[in-house]
C-alpha cells in the first residue's frame, strides 16, 4: 500500500536540526502521515480479516436506504397534491448523504478537517426537532464489523492537528534567530496559495514568491520592517510555483516572548486579484482598509494559538523544566498519609527521584509512555506513575501536552481527581506521581458486566460523580477533553478519580452567581430560589484531540469548541455504559465522525433503559453545542435533570456505590515473578529500576 505524502511533510527538511539539537520545523509532520497511513492500512487490513461481515454491512446499508426510500416514495403517492410531506423519522436526508460522500474528494490539505472529508458548518444551521419519545422506540443498526461481538480495543486519545494548524488561512511562520529568517511553519491554504509542496518551503525565505513585476521598492520597506522588529502591512504582486501572478495584501506582524525578546514573525497574505482596480493597477482604498482589518486579526489568532506550542529555540533542559519544580501540598490531602511519607523525605532535603520508589507492577501504557504500581521505599505507602517518553513526545508534536498536563494536575484539589505528589525528569523519561486507584479502570470494570452494561443505579452514581469532577476543571477553567470509560479510574471504596490530562485546554475562568427573581406574584412569599452558581471556561480552542468515538461534533468542523464538548462526552459516557457501547462508531475513523457529524441519535430497543435517561442522553448529544445540555449554565443545567433524581448532591462522597453483577475486584501489589520480569522490558531506559 502507498500513501502519497511529499506535498504534506517536510521531507528531508525533518532532518535539519537547530544548535538545540531540535527540528527546525515549528511542527513534526512525518508523525501525522504515519498516522494518517496506519489508519488507512489499519482499515484495509480489517476489511481483509472481516471481508464477510464486511460486505453484509455494506449490504445492510444499502437495503435499509432502499428501504427507506419507497417508504418516502410511498408516502409522498399518498399525500395530498400540493401539500409538502413531512419527514418522517428513518427517511434518508438528500444533503447529510451529499456531505458524506464528498469525502473521497481529493484535497492538498495536509489534515483535519479538509483531509477527512468534512466541511465547516455554520453555527446557525438549522438542526432537525425530533422528540426524544420517538427515538425511544427506534431500534439502532450497528455498521460494526461483528454486529454481535463487541470489539473492546483499547481506544487510545488522538492528536490530529493543533489549533495553530486547523486556521484555515494563507500565513507563515518565520524564525530571525535562525540564519536567513526561514519559514518554520506553512499554513495548508499557503501551499493551496503558492503551489508548492510544504518540503518545497520549509527552511526558505520568503523571497521565492517574488517574480518579475514585484515592486522592489515595497520588497525594502518589509526588509526595514525587519530589521526595526515592527509590523507592516503592503500589497505587490507575487507569484506562485507554476508562474501565476497574485495581488498580495501582505501583513508582517513580529512576535515577542514574555521577556518581550523577539520570537517569531507571522506574515499574513490575503489574495485580493479579483478587487484589483484597472487604472491604478493595485487594491481600491477601502478593499485594502477592509483587507487589512483581515489579516491582522489572523495575525493575532496565529499568535496566540503558536503560544500553545513549546518555544522552537528553547534549549533541551528548558522544554521540560517544570517537571523538576517543587510541589506543593494542596489543602485538603496535605494531612494524608501519602502526602506525609513524600514531606518527611523533603524535610531531609531531598529531592524525590526516581531511586526513591520501588516498581511493583504495570498498570496500564500508552502511545508516549507507561503507568506503574510504585511503593515509596521504606513507607509502605503506594502511588501511580506515569512515565513518559521524551524523544516519542519529540517526534509526536507532544511536548506541550505533557507540560499541560504537569500544570494542570498540579491545581487538582478534589476527591473525583488526582492528587500530584512529586514529579521529576530522568535522562530519558518525565514521571508523574499520582494516587494510586486500587479499582482500576471503569472501562475493564464495565467489560465484566452482563453485556458490557450497567444497572441504571450504577451508571447514574458514576456519571454524577463524573459530573461533579467536570464541574470543577470548569471552576478552574480547564476543559477536560477526554472523558472516556478508560480514563475514569475507581478508588478502593469505589469512587471515582478522572485521569490523563496530556490533551486538556486550559484557559480562564469567570464564576458568576445567578440570582433569579420571583415573578409579580410571588415576590411576598418567603421561598426564595436559590441563586445558582455558574463557572464555565471562557476561552475556545480549536485543536483536532479527544478519543475517536467520543468527539464532538464542533471538533471536527474546525469552528472551535469550548467546555461544551465535555458534557457531549458526558452524553456518550452514559451511553456507554447503559448500552454497551457507544452511539457513533462506526467501521474506520471517517465513518465514525461521518456518524458524529449526520446520524441521529437512535437507542436500542433490546435494551430497558428509562425515558429519564434516554432524554438526558438526547440533551447531552445535541450536535449544535448552543443548545446542548450545559452549555449555558454548566453543571447545574444537568444536576437538575429528572435522571438525577434521588442524588444528594453536596453528600455524595458519602454515597455508597451501587451493587454491581459482577463485584469491583482490587488490584494488589502481590505480583509474580513473570509479571516483575515484563516490567522491566516496558520501560528499558529507566535503568534505576
Amino acid at each position: 500500500m502507498q500513501v502519497e505524502v511529499s506535498k504534506y511533510t517536510e521531507g528531508f527538511n525533518d532532518k535539519a536540526l537547530r544548535p538545540n539539537g531540535l527540528s527546525r520545523s515549528l511542527i513534526r509532520y512525518d508523525v501525522r502521515q504515519k498516522d494518517k497511513a496506519l489508519c488507512s492500512i489499519t482499515e484495509v487490513v480489517q476489511t481483509v480479516k472481516h471481508s464477510q461481515s464486511h460486505i453484509q454491512a455494506i449490504d445492510h446499508e444499502i437495503h435499509g436506504k432502499l428501504e427507506e426510500q419507497e417508504k418516502a416514495n410511498l408516502d409522498l403517492s399518498l399525500s395530498t397534491p400540493g401539500a409538502q410531506t413531512p419527514q418522517v423519522d428513518g427517511t434518508i436526508d438528500v444533503s447529510r448523504m451529499s456531505s458524506t460522500n464528498d469525502a473521497g474528494q481529493k484535497s492538498r490539505k495536509s489534515g483535519r478537517t479538509s483531509l477527512m472529508g468534512f466541511k465547516r458548518t455554520e453555527k446557525n444551521d438549522p438542526q432537525p426537532i425530533i422528540d426524544p419519545v420517538i427515538l425511544m422506540t427506534k431500534d439502532m443498526h450497528s455498521d460494526d464489523w461483528d454486529l454481535e461481538a463487541r470489539e473492546r480495543d483499547i481506544r487510545q486519545g488522538i492528536d490530529l492537528a493543533t489549533t495553530l494548524e486547523r486556521i484555515e488561512k494563507n500565513f507563515v511562520i518565520t524564525d530571525p534567530r535562525l540564519p536567513d529568517n526561514p519559514i518554520i511553519f506553512a499554513s495548508d491554504s499557503f501551499l493551496e496559495l503558492t503551489e508548492y509542496s510544504r518540503e518545497e518551503i520549509l527552511g526558505r525565505n520568503c523571497r521565492f514568491l517574488q517574480g518579475p513585476d514585484t515592486n522592489q521598492e515595497t520588497v525594502s520597506k518589509i526588509r526595514d520592517a525587519i530589521r526595526e522588529q515592527k509590523e507592516i502591512t503592503v500589497q505587490l504582486i507575487n507569484y506562485t510555483k507554476s508562474g501565476k501572478k497574485f495581488w498580495n495584501l501582505f501583513h508582517l506582524q513580529p512576535m515577542r516572548d514574555q521577556k518581550g525578546e523577539l520570537q517569531y514573525f507571522i506574515g499574513v497574505q490575503l489574495d485580493g486579484s479579483d478587487h484589483v482596480e484597472p487604472l491604478q493597477n493595485r487594491l481600491s482604498e477601502r478593499t485594502e482598509e477592509e483587507s487589512a482589518k483581515l489579516v491582522k486579526a489572523t495575525a493575532e489568532n496565529v499568535d496566540e494559538a503558536v503560544r500553545e506550542l513549546p518555544d522552537a529555540n528553547s534549549r533541551p533542559d528548558d522544554l521540560w523544566a517544570i517537571h523538576s519544580q517543587p510541589i506543593c501540598p494542596r489543602p485538603h490531602k496535605r494531612n494524608n498519609s501519602s502526602w506525609m511519607a513524600i514531606q518527611k523525605i523533603m524535610t531531609h532535603g531531598e529531592q524525590i527521584g526516581l531511586s526513591h520508589f520501588k516498581p511493583l507492577r504495570p498498570l496500564g501504557c500508552g502511545d508516549t509512555g507507561s503507568v506503574h504500581l510504585v511503593e515509596l521505599r521504606g513507607t509502605g505507602e503506594l502511588y501511580a506513575m506515569k512515565a513518559m517518553d521524551k524523544s516519542i513526545m519529540l517526534n509526536r508534536n507532544k511536548v506541550h501536552r505533557a507540560c499541560i498536563e504537569r500544570q494542570v494536575v498540579s491545581l487538582l484539589d478534589h476527591p473525583f481527581l488526582p492528587t500530584l505528589y512529586a514529579s521529576f525528569q530522568t535522562a530519558t523519561h518525565v514521571c508523574l506521581i499520582t494516587d494510586f486507584c486500587a479499582g482500576g479502570e471503569l472501562f475493564s470494570l464495565l467489560d465484566k458486566q452482563p453485556m458490557n452494561i450497567f444497572r441504571e443505579e450504577s451508571a447514574r452514581f458514576y456519571a454524577a460523580e463524573v459530573v461533579i469532577g467536570l464541574e470543577y476543571l470548569h471552576c478552574l477553567g480547564i476543559i477536560y477533553r477526554d472523558l472516556k470509560p478508560e480514563n475514569v479510574l475507581l478508588q478502593k471504596d469505589g469512587h471515582v478519580v478522572l485521569a490523563d490530562f496530556d490533551l486538556s485546554f486550559l484557559t480562564s475562568c469567570k464564576p458568576q452567581v445567578l440570582k433569579h427573581p420571583l415573578p409579580a406574584k410571588r415576590r411576598r412569599s418567603r421561598s426564595q430560589p436559590l441563586p445558582t452558581f455558574v463557572a464555565e471556561p471562557i476561552t475556545e480552542s480549536n485543536s483536532f484531540v479527544g478519543t475517536e468515538e467520543y468527539i464532538a461534533p464542533e471538533i471536527i468542523t474546525g469552528t472551535g469548541h469550548s467546555s461544551a464538548i465535555d458534557w457531549w462526552a458526558l452524553g456518550i459516557f452514559l451511553y456507554e455504559m447503559l448500552y454497551g457501547r457507544t452511539p457513533f462508531r462506526g467501521k474506520n475513523r471517517q465513518k465514525t465522525f461521518a456518524n458524529i457529524l449526520h446520524k441521529e441519535l437512535t437507542f436500542p430497543s433490546s435494551i430497558s433503559v428509562s425515558l429519564a435517561a434516554r432524554q438526558l442522553i438526547h440533551g447531552l448529544l445535541h450536535k449544535d453545542p448552543a443548545y446542548r445540555l450545559g452549555s449555558n449554565i454548566g453543571a447545574n443545567e444537568i444536576k437538575q435533570h429528572p435522571f438525577f433524581h434521588g442524588i444528594n448532591w453536596p453528600l455524595i462522597r458519602s454515597m455508597s456505590p451501587p451493587r454491581l453483577d459482577v463485584p469491583l475486584k482490587l488490584i494488589t501489589k502481590e505480583v509474580d515473578s513473570k509479571a516483575k520480569e515484563a516490567q522491566w522490558e516496558d520501560i528499558p531506559t529507566l535503568e534505576d529500576f
